[in-house]
């Protein structure tokens, strides 16, 4: 039965996932806005439900450890794992907006505040309110940065826009991609103990790489339609969003306490990956090989977990 919900989650979330692009795709042709704002905004935000859910779920009932986990974690799959299978499985990566003159500061901004606020032991409700300017910030840079420099769907530019469908049909994706995750972390966790996979293992891996999955199916499927900007802008985006609006609606609600030398490996291995994002994107290494090196932190994080 868990295998049969697996399949269906999956199917909903390529399902919704095709709905997301597409109308936001409308959305950016109908205000003149770049595919990468979009996904650094509308998407980013909309696949960082499922994170925003599980943190300030957690810190209402004081595991901060799963709140701050799940930031730390969702960090490194979205680069390491969701970054790595567009590299490798898109055909051609070739953004029209310049991601290192124009974004990859706001890839390091996040982690860099993040650890310089964690260094007294906890994220305060002072900590959280300032996270969410920054967000606030990273906004209103995306609205100044704007520029529509890339190719045009011309199908989807001939046919007339109406809001009301336009709207109908995100609601819906973004609820088959969030569902969707939802019900694929809760089957997967059913058929990995069903293999005897350990609690411990489950709750480290599947909290984080679960409320990946928007991200991850939203990438890939912008990637492999050649929409490159709009899979990069919504892992920068997302990265953002899960610092900013998760971690500081999470310390509004209740004060997180941070214990670096219990998530050392996993914050180095955050920064490791936000940084090879930073250089990917300043030397346009946008290609398999890159891919390959993003899969490789991935891989470290999974043998320092098992050991």
């Amino acid at each position: 039965m868990d295998l049969i919900i697996f399949t269906i989650s999956m199917a909903a979330l390529i399902y919704g996932a095709d709905f997301v692009i597409k109308e936001s795709e409308r959305i950016a042709l109908h205000f003149n806005i770049s595919s990468f704002v979009i996904g650094a905004t509308l998407v980013a935000v909309g696949t960082s439900l499922p994170e925003m859910a599980v943190s300030m779920s957690a810190s209402a009932k004081g595991s901060a450890d799963i709140a701050v986990a799940n930031v730390i974690g969702s960090t490194i799959f979205n680069i390491s794992l969701v970054l790595g299978l567009v590299f490798l499985l898109a055909k051609k990566i070739n953004p029209h907006r310049d991601l290192f003159a124009k974004d990859s500061a706001w890839s390091l901004f996040p982690i860099l505040i993040f650890i310089l606020m964690g260094i007294d032991g906890k994220l305060s409700m002072f900590d959280g309110i300032l996270f969410l300017l920054l967000m606030g910030a990273y906004l209103m840079f995306l609205i100044n940065s704007n520029s529509l420099e890339e190719d045009i769907d011309e199908e989807l530019l001939k046919e007339k826009f109406n809001w009301l469908k336009t709207a109908i049909l995100l609601l819906i994706g973004f609820v088959f991609v969030i569902v969707g995750a939802n019900f694929a972390i809760d089957s997967a966790g059913n058929i990995a103990r069903s293999f005897g996979v350990s609690e411990w293992m489950i709750g480290l891996f599947l909290v984080a790489f679960g409320t990946s999955l928007p991200e991850l199916t939203i990438s890939i499927k912008s990637a492999i339609n050649n929409n490159a900007d709009l899979a990069i802008g919504n892992i920068i985006g997302s990265n953002v969003a899960n610092f900013t609006m998760v971690l500081g609606l999470s310390a509004i609600i209740n004060p997180l306490n941070v214990n670096f030398s219990s998530y050392y490996f996993d914050i180095t291995a955050a920064f490791i990956a936000t940084l090879m994002l930073v250089f990917i994107t300043a030397n346009k290494l946008y290609n398999k090989s890159a891919g390959i090196a993003l899969l490789v932190i991935l891989g470290l994080v999974i043998q320092n977990s098992l050991v």
